[in-house]
């Protein structure tokens, strides 16, 4: 893939806000491989789940459950003079994303894996008090260099949602991360989830866009991680209906969007996520997470 083809990538992720509309802090509704992730001290839960038997609970059921706050991180770098006003909306400066998680770790947040997400949706299995989700899109090699020291310093793990065009990639914008980085995470416990290819709308799928953007890509990032793709996370936070049963017919047990309804027939498909805005104070984002869940 050509560099100036990578440049158009990133700069069109940026001026759409590589997933969708502006998170909202006011909208509320009243876990890698498929037996367990590894465990990890302070912020992360010690308990391991074991998922492998665990039968899919009604809508109803899932729905009732209180939601676990879930954010949604792209870029963690200082903004530049080029960056314009919605572009920082999706770029966390580094030392107010340490900052946020600081706080998260102050106010007593635990982050929580998927697999656990997943066994508390469908059997109201324990959680941690005050569970989080960390999860961070689009393969950023910022990713790598400063998001996973600072949550390792925290004892927080993290869901990385790759999209594989990019990988080991230079561009004009942004840098992303190698196949080693992203085994290396995937290695120290945290999960890697499935992002497309090149962060096509979803909910224009049709014909060899199937093979192209979901199972080519989950085939390579199974292939550098050693792990099964268990979840996905829609591009732009766009989804429909009538892509849904194309993720379970690949084996996907849960799909994340940002910040709009759940699905009332498919919930464990249409998980909410609030964009962490750039803007935002970390007593912003406290204030945010406890509106929007």
């Amino acid at each position: 893939m050509k560099t100036n083809f990578l440049s158009l990538i990133a700069a069109a992720l940026i001026l759409v806000a590589s997933c969708q509309s502006k998170s909202q802090s006011g909208t509320s509704e009243s876990t890698k491989d498929s037996t367990s992730q590894e465990a990890a001290v302070d912020g992360a839960s010690t308990e391991k789940v074991d998922v492998s038997n665990i039968k899919v609970a009604d809508a109803k059921t899932i729905l009732a459950r209180k939601q676990v706050p879930i954010l949604c991180y792209h870029q963690v770098r200082n903004w530049k003079a080029t960056d314009g006003k919605v572009g920082k909306d999706y770029i966390v400066e580094i030392q107010n994303f340490k900052d946020q998680m600081k706080m998260l770790a102050d106010s007593g947040y635990h982050t929580i894996s998927p697999d656990q997400l997943y066994a508390y949706l469908n059997t109201g299995a324990k959680l941690p008090s005050k569970p989080i989700m960390l999860t961070f899109d689009d393969t950023d090699l910022d990713q790598f260099t400063i998001v996973n020291p600072t949550l390792k310093k925290l004892g927080f793990k993290a869901m990385y949602f790759i999209m594989t065009v990019s990988i080991g990639k230079k561009g004009k914008f942004v840098d992303y991360m190698s196949a080693d980085q992203i085994k290396q995470l995937a290695d120290e416990g945290n999960v890697i989830g499935s992002h497309t290819y090149d962060h096509q709308n979803f909910k224009k799928y049709t014909g060899k866009d199937w093979e192209t953007q979901i199972d080519k890509p989950t085939k390579k990032l199974e292939e550098i991680t050693g792990k099964k793709m268990n979840e996905f996370a829609y591009p732009f936070g766009l989804w429909n209906a009538e892509g849904i049963p194309e993720l379970k017919k690949r084996g996907f047990r849960m799909a994340f969007q940002l910040s709009t309804k759940r699905d009332e027939k498919d919930p464990l498909f249409t998980i909410r996520r609030i964009i962490a805005s750039g803007y935002w104070s970390p007593k912003t984002l406290s204030n945010s997470i406890k509106n929007s869940f």
